[in-house]
């Protein structure tokens, strides 16, 4: 996330008007998803997270697509 500049504005952007592109069920901590949008700039980003059983959304990754 610091690496390609993005801060939590960008990961909400992506989050909230982006779309699940890939589910990983196969992960014994829990399923995955890959969301895919944009952030407040209007670049392509993704955002790899997870519930976890107290309901709350983490974040493990979010990255910008690369060109």
């Amino acid at each position: 996330m610091s690496e390609d500049g993005l801060e939590a504005r960008d990961i909400e952007n992506i989050i909230l008007g982006g779309k699940v592109a890939r589910k990983f069920t196969r992960d014994p901590r829990g399923t995955r998803y890959e969301i895919v949008g944009k952030t407040t700039d209007d670049s392509s980003g993704d955002v790899v997270c997870r519930f976890l059983p107290s309901g709350i959304l983490l974040i493990i990754t979010a990255y910008l697509e690369e060109d």
